[in-house]
């Protein structure tokens, strides 16, 4: 195959359409595994018997490996081949989802994930870049708005297909669903995709920083999510957080001595550059913890089938899909401050409306409690995501547009593993508060206490052991319910603080008008 160079794309080939529907079904594999798998949490929860704990690292196992690993992926794509890149992480998520398909155990499964993340780390960077090189300007906006466009629509499909997989008993097959895709896309990368890396890049490959960055994370979400178990006073507790930020720290001072550094600090002088990614960090780490709590609540408290909360997150991208268009038009008339503020507002009050959201009859109450809350959310990231992109864009000079875009996408990842961690941990703490409190004036046994504390890391999973009478079994079914809906409700309103506190990030620090920095 040809190579390609950065400055020279090669035009659209002959079976261009080939390398598009490469692209699409190997970004796409990983969208429907992570938004599918949300899904159908309660369903592997109840299936391997996890705790509460165990399924925050099911989903931060992938997300942390993909945070620390993302930008390194685009720099071994650039150096080494992107064609080659694509090709090894495409290998890497097959096998890891064939291990996390017929997973035995909750442990199996987190190690799988982990392994997941590092292929998507280096599957995810090469699919623009990749079309980007393999198309002409005049062709490749095309290409591109087809490629966003399918994704979109993956967004769309991945809940509804895990919430049905889930109904059937069939999670494991959102795992293995990966091994006929990913095999087709391999074949045709192979084959149809020319190869192409960036001949002008200099300096050698920053693995070190990708491990002090990895660790620094590692130890930040472990530290937190083992928090609500051991208490901060366990070494393991505080020697994780210790480990963390001072690995974090390291990173941060390597990076500013590099020449060629993963991270470029000095686009963090442009206030713009610093508060779109601070915008990102906040309203991304509460979607990520919104919509795991959210999950949960709808499956295991309210009722729902798995399907049907599948069907439940859909008026979340459906604005994005149909308003996309229209909302870039505000940021090229308006600017993308305005929209930066409004957006994440409008977000945070869809966040205050879920935290009014109690116990509920079910599904047919959804228009008066959970879908307007959901739609309010789905609207304020709909005026949000295009002028976040076309602000940290337009930041920094164009030589630095890739850079700028794997560390907003960097950011997203962070957000989530934090926010998974750090609420995570909190949710399971009030969880055991709470269900203490609600259980207090019933006449149980110390054993029987003592039984329900220990299932209380479960969250609304947690069962009622053969311990307890069974005169008061429906009153502790109900207060376990009643304790989750406490919780969630704490969650929400902390999910519309980070909302609300992007917004003043976007207030404070993006400009009206920036000028990119060199």
């Amino acid at each position: 195959m040809s190579t390609t160079t950065e400055s020279a794309p090669v035009a659209a080939p002959p079976g261009g359409k080939w390398v598009l529907a490469s692209t699409i079904l190997a970004s796409g594999m990983a969208v429907i595994d992570s938004t599918a798998l949300n899904v159908a949490l309660p369903a592997l929860q109840a299936d391997l018997g996890a705790t509460g704990t165990q399924l925050l690292w099911v989903v931060n196992a992938y997300v942390l490996m993909l945070a620390a690993f993302i930008l390194v992926g685009g720099s071994l794509g650039d150096h080494l081949g992107r064609k080659k890149m694509m090709m090894i992480g495409i290998v890497l998520f097959v096998l890891s989802s064939a291990a996390g398909g017929l997973a035995p155990s909750v442990g199996w499964l987190i190690a799988a994930r982990t392994l997941q993340g590092m292929g998507g780390a280096l599957m995810i960077p090469g699919s623009l870049a990749i079309i980007t090189a393999a198309f002409e300007a005049k062709e490749r906006g095309k290409a591109i708005g087809t490629w966003s466009a399918a994704s979109a629509v993956m967004v769309v499909i991945g809940p509804i297909l895990g919430g049905f997989l889930a109904d059937a008993g069939l999670w494991r097959a959102i795992f293995l669903l990966n091994l006929p895709i990913g095999l087709v896309a391999l074949g045709l990368i192979a084959v149809h995709v020319p190869e192409s890396r960036d001949e002008s890049v200099t300096g050698g490959i920053d693995y070190l920083g990708a491990l002090l960055a990895s660790l620094g994370l590692a130890g930040l979400a472990y530290g937190f999510t083992a928090w609500s178990d051991a208490g901060p006073g366990h070494p393991a507790v505080y020697g994780s957080l210790a480990g963390g930020l001072a690995g974090l720290g390291l990173f941060v001072r390597l990076e500013a001595r590099r020449t060629h550094p993963l991270m470029p600090l000095h686009l963090f002088a442009s206030r713009t550059f610093s508060g779109t990614n601070l915008l990102t960090l906040f309203l991304y780490g509460a979607l990520s913890a919104g919509t795991f709590f959210l999950s949960l609540n709808l499956v295991q408290v309210q009722g729902y089938s798995p399907s049907l909360a599948g069907l439940a997150f859909m008026p979340l991208p459906l604005p994005l899909i149909l308003l996309s268009r229209w909302s870039g038009g505000i940021a090229d008339q308006f600017g993308s401050r305005i929209p930066l503020i409004i957006g994440p507002l409008v977000a945070g009050a869809g966040f205050l409306w879920l935290s009014f959201a109690g116990l509920t009859t079910g599904p047919g109450q959804y228009w008066t409690t959970f879908g307007p809350g959901i739609l309010l959310f789905g609207l304020g990231m709909t005026l949000t995501v295009v002028p976040l992109t076309n602000a940290v864009m337009g930041a920094v000079a164009t030589h630095y547009a890739g850079t700028a875009s794997g560390i907003n996408n960097a950011v997203s990842r962070v957000a989530s593993v934090l926010a998974i961690a750090v609420i995570g941990s909190l949710a399971i703490a009030t969880f055991g508060t709470q269900l203490e409190a609600r259980t207090e004036s019933l006449a149980l046994s110390p054993a029987a206490r003592s039984s329900l504390q220990r299932e209380a890391g479960k969250l609304g999973a947690a069962s009622v052991s053969a311990d307890i009478p069974a005169a008061a079994r429906p009153a502790v079914r109900q207060a376990i319910r009643l304790a989750f809906t406490d919780t969630f409700r704490l969650v929400m309103r902390i999910c519309t603080g980070l909302a609300w506190l992007s917004a003043l990030m976007a207030g404070w620090l993006v400009e009206a008008r920036f000028t990119a920095l060199e």
